[in-house]
């Protein structure tokens, strides 16, 4: 006994398969949004972020207004100290 298979069943098929789809992209989304947003910015993205010359970020590390830590010759800025120092000003 062989079925066959319609137009419509493949249309829905193809719903299925397109919804089943769309929520992996979201599920990967929501993962990847939260890795996007680093505690820690290096100068690079402290620059780019407040808009300011390297010169700046490294007045802000030498004036310790900022937290900063230093690993393998990269400096990386606590993003929450840099918010929070030109969100007050």
């Amino acid at each position: 006994m062989s079925e066959e298979v319609t137009k419509e069943d493949l249309r829905q098929f193809s719903l299925h398969l397109f919804d089943k789809i769309e929520c992996l992209f979201k599920n990967t989304n929501l993962v990847k949004k939260e890795t996007d947003d680093p505690e820690w910015l290096k100068s690079k993205g402290v620059r780019k972020l407040l808009d300011i010359s390297a010169g700046s970020v490294q007045n802000l590390r030498m004036t310790q207004k900022v937290r900063f830590k230093k690993v393998l010759g990269s400096y990386y800025y606590n993003k929450e100290d840099l918010l929070k120092l030109f969100n007050d000003e």
